[in-house]
């Protein structure tokens, strides 16, 4: 068993929000808020075992060629070095780190030979007594190369790829698209361009790794905690139960931690060759590589118009780039398949291979990508068609999937819709660009998107107790990337327990608990909450069982469809005045507890029969200098539609956290490549530029009630990263409204506004 990761924890209520009995729905502070607020939250780097070895990796400075020769002497001659772990000179592997047998797995670079496939890859690990000297003796090794000119950009020779995402068809056809363009009165197409984007969350990639014998010990930030148990299982030739992660605290994941990167695994592979634990963390600059980003694009939108402004075709092309040695395109395409109707819909996509290290999952992976080309080019059809944006898109309107027909299990977008545009103050918005000023002269405008994600749901499992004294006991291997997901959890666990928040023991973030399946794809609340709930119903049943077959039990007879659960007691249903708590239960069987598991996972016939999404609309305000170009987002105004909300506090969070990226798409964030070298030139936080509060002086979420019967037992979509998809579009938007400039290159900077 686990030592308990969420140590006195506890959770307050704001009382006056109260629903008796009812944990779900009310606005709890967070379980993990005072141990983070005081410093004492213990992340991976924080860990140091006796006799812990710090470990740096040298990188390439080229984009393609190979490592010519390394100073190994003069690094090794260091005095606080240990060790160069090298191609020559690293343990064995179980299994070659260029194979991949599923879409999840992702190629490793791991030392496997002399070769450099993208700027930033390893190319050695020094491996010292203290972090000062691993970092000298990784300079001392002073790498000379063969260098091979780098391809970089989108312009090389393209293919049509295979799939995208993740298994997903590279060519989706619905009607006749060309029949579509030809029997329209208005028609747009333009041509929309994104950059790279790289992950940046507060917390870099890490691990402090000891082996013992041929098991491991290991503390690293990780999504998936059964992904990377299996992994390196896999890698290392070992059973996956030898393997024990601890993972409570994530500073940031957004994809990048999904899965087991190659840094982590080099540091595993240092920690065998020295016989002592490791610790390596990677610099803010060595995040620029090999530990995923977003693949730049270029999509073409052609939408066709009729006369009344209802689209005849909608086709959507992306040009992506993926790296020379692995697949990951970006589906951005895929944003246009189910958000707006029309007789006519293709999705499709080319792609290049380039230097770089391979794209990955970012914070909604080809939603963000596609929504900000497919809302811009949305506006540009309105405003040809003489028609409100608004307006434009409940004309357009998807009543059902317009790409498969099916009904959605839910959708409230036309109640976001407007409740965003009433609070924002959208009615009266000029149609024609250029129209608006403030005080002191700015160019004013007005833009919103339509924001969309898909309901996922994966595989998960939970443990419940019900112990004698009446307290819960609720484990599974959730992690909890600051989104709030131990608070969520425990709410979810309490109600399904039938007890006070304050009687629950909430156990996660440990892979020796119940797979809790990933954290991604804005799924990890319906998956590992739905398995909680059903592994609390099971216990449930079970304590009923004891005690509806007991001729001794006011409830006898009952069974246990015919009892309910609630503070710490099990009522008949027929009569509540019947009724007998969990220890007198426990006591009379001669029990010290009861326990139970559960599963979840979609329903593959509520996933046949229905489309399921969350829905939003985000409405934008900027203003911009006439003479500087210079662009301030003014207000953010989102409303979403995502389900049960287990705790709006949480959920507000994620939404505005998703609108802040919206708006660091659209206005800020993008990789500088050079492209002689392939390198990225902005490659830390100082240049590499994401929104602050001083760009964001008025933002504000909507709660949109919404209830789902099908998409799983609790009604739960995610909101991870539905907020993005809306905002980047809308502020794009809102340029174009200010400036009577259309730019159609992101994000948007200020030589797009001047000359």
């Amino acid at each position: 068993m686990t030592d308990l990761v969420t140590p006195d924890l506890k959770l307050s209520r704001a009382s006056a929000h109260l629903r008796h009995g009812s944990n779900i729905g009310q606005p709890m502070t967070r379980r993990d808020g005072i141990l983070k607020v005081t410093g004492t939250a213990r992340y991976a780097a924080d860990n140091h075992p006796a006799g812990m070895l710090y470990a740096v990796m040298a990188v390439a400075t080229i984009a393609r060629g190979r490592v010519a020769a390394l100073d190994i002497a003069a690094a090794k001659a260091h005095p606080g070095v240990v060790e160069v772990m090298t191609p020559d000179h690293k343990p064995a592997l179980a299994l070659d780190p260029d194979a991949k047998d599923n879409p999840f797995m992702f190629r490793l670079d791991l030392l496997q030979n002399d070769r450099v496939r993208y700027a930033g890859q390893p190319i050695a690990v020094v491996i010292g007594e203290s972090l000062e000297a691993a970092t000298e003796g990784a300079v001392l090794l002073a790498p000379r190369y063969e260098v091979e000119l780098a391809r970089t950009g989108l312009d090389g020779e393209s293919f049509v790829p295979p799939a995208v995402g993740v298994g997903n068809p590279s060519l989706a056809v619905h009607g006749d698209i060309e029949a579509g363009l030809a029997r329209a009165e208005q028609r747009v197409e333009a041509v929309y361009d994104t950059q790279a984007q790289y992950h940046n969350p507060i917390e870099p990639h890490a691990i402090v790794v000891s082996w013992q014998g041929d098991a491991l010990s290991i503390d690293t930030p990780s999504q998936g905690l059964a992904m990377a148990q299996g992994r390196i299982a896999g890698l290392f030739g070992i059973a996956p139960e030898k393997i024990h992660i601890r993972s409570p605290f994530l500073g940031g994941g957004f994809g990048c931690k999904g899965m087991i990167a190659g840094p982590q695994v080099l540091g595993i592979m240092a920690a065998r060759l020295v016989g002592r634990p490791v610790k390596l963390v990677l610099r803010r600059d060595q995040m620029y590589g090999p530990v995923g980003h977003r693949a730049p694009t270029r999509q073409t939108l052609r939408l066709g118009v009729a006369g009344d402004g209802a689209l005849t075709a909608l086709s959507h092309h992306t040009k992506t780039a993926s790296s020379t040695f692995d697949d990951f395109f970006e589906p951005a395409s895929s944003a246009s398949h189910a958000l707006y109707a029309s007789p006519a819909i293709v999705t499709s996509y080319d792609a290049v291979r380039i230097d770089t290290g391979t794209p990955l999952f970012m914070r909604a992976p080809g939603e963000a990508t596609g929504s900000i080309a497919l809302e811009s080019a949305m506006d540009e059809a309105a405003f040809a068609a003489g028609i409100d944006p608004l307006d434009f898109r409940l004309k357009n309107y998807a009543e059902i999937e317009p790409t498969t027909g099916k009904p959605f299990s839910s959708k409230a977008l036309r109640e976001c819709y407007a409740e965003g545009a009433k609070r924002f103050g959208w009615a009266g918005r000029p149609l024609a660009p250029r129209q608006m000023r403030d005080d002191a002269g700015f160019l004013v405008g007005w833009g919103m998107g339509t924001a969309l994600f898909p309901a996922l749901m994966f595989q998960a499992e939970a443990r419940a107790v019900i112990r004698r004294d009446g307290s819960g006991l609720m484990e599974t291997g959730a992690q909890d990337m600051g989104q709030g997901a131990w608070t969520a959890f425990a709410q979810i666990a309490a109600d399904s327990l039938g007890v006070a928040i304050d009687s629950l023991e909430f156990r996660a973030g440990s892979s020796d608990l119940p797979n809790a399946g990933i954290a991604g794809g804005s799924a990890h609340t319906a998956t590992a909450g739905n398995a909680i709930h059903e592994a609390g119903a099971a216990v449930i049943a079970r304590l009923a069982e004891l005690a509806t077959r007991d001729e001794r039990s006011p409830l006898f007879g009952a069974g246990n469809a015919g009892v309910i659960a609630r503070d710490g007691l099990l009522f008949r249903r027929d009569d509540e005045s019947r009724s007998e708590s969990y220890g007198d239960i426990l006591t009379r069987a001669g029990l010290a507890e009861v326990e139970a598991r559960g599963r979840s996972g979609a329903d593959p016939a509520s996933q046949a029969s229905y489309a399921m999404f969350a829905h939003g609309a985000v409405f934008a305000e900027v203003k911009v200098d006439p003479d500087l170009g210079q662009i301030r987002v003014s207000r953010l105004v989102g409303a979403f539609a995502a389900g049960t909300i287990v705790n709006p506090h949480l959920v507000r969070s994620q939404y505005l956290g998703g609108m802040i990226w919206g708006v660091s798409f659209a206005l800020h964030e993008h990789a500088v490549i050079d492209h002689r070298s392939g390198r990225v030139m902005n490659a830390d936080l100082a240049e590499y530029h994401v929104p602050v509060n001083a760009d964001l002086p008025s933002l504000e979420a909507i709660l949109v009630e919404e209830h789902d019967p099908h998409v799983n037992a609790l009604g739960i979509k995610g909101v991870g990263e539905i907020g993005i998809t809306g905002t980047a579009g809308a502020v794009a938007n809102a340029v174009w409204h200010a400036t009577g400039k259309r730019v159609r290159s992101f994000p948007i900077a200020i030589e797009n506004l001047i000359g």
